[in-house]
């Protein structure tokens, strides 16, 4: 059984962390956002068997593609795990940020895998975007679509595990704006992703 969270009334502990598919591009850009984060600490990285047994910094080295900041001091030591080491990950973790690049059905097996390891998994694929009880979240446009999530722990068995996604990157820069303008009745947008830039 995992360990209770405990907090203190004053003082909130960090959560721990995971990150699937950790050397990626993806990856690497959740470990950046995660790093000295006043919420959460990443303890765990996961990766293909290619990347596992090393040191994320020899895991990354040469492919590291965020210039804007060096790979984080405590990250960087952590030894790189098999992502199918499923029990011994979560073992380690509250949560798993997942950024795989794999096929969409290895994916999802692998994210109902956390899940049912009363994992819940934060996933940045697209691999569950159309499953019906799995949320696409926005916080600041759909929270309540949350409550889909008890539907989700009852397929699969859960209790505290599930999986929660996140909308195609090409969406969220318009969304927050064009919910903002609804109550003005907006009928036509000019909307220009350059994704293939």
């Amino acid at each position: 059984m995992k360990k209770q969270i405990r907090r203190k009334e004053t003082q909130m502990s960090k959560l721990n962390v995971g990150v699937l598919g950790a050397t990626g591009m993806v990856g690497q850009r959740f470990v950046t956002l995660l790093s000295d984060h006043p919420w959460f600490q990443i303890t765990s990285v996961a990766a293909s068997p290619r990347s596992a047994g090393k040191t994320y910094r020899e895991a990354v080295e040469g492919r590291w593609a965020q210039p804007e900041v060096e790979i984080p001091g405590h990250t960087a030591d952590l030894v790189v795990k098999n992502v199918n080491e499923i029990e011994s990950i979560c073992a380690e973790v509250d949560l798993v940020c997942c950024a795989l690049d794999m096929e969409k059905e290895d994916i999802r097996d692998l994210e109902e895998a956390y899940a049912k390891h009363e994992t819940p998994v934060i996933s940045n694929n697209s691999a569950h975007r159309w499953t019906p009880d799995v949320p696409m979240l926005l916080p600041e446009i759909n929270p309540d679509h949350i409550h889909v999530i008890p539907a989700q722990r009852k397929r699969l068995g859960t209790q505290s595990g599930f999986i929660a996604v996140k909308p195609n990157c090409s969406i969220q820069p318009y969304v927050p704006a064009f919910h903002a303008l609804q109550d003005f009745v907006p009928i036509r947008a000019s909307v220009c992703t350059y994704q293939a830039i």
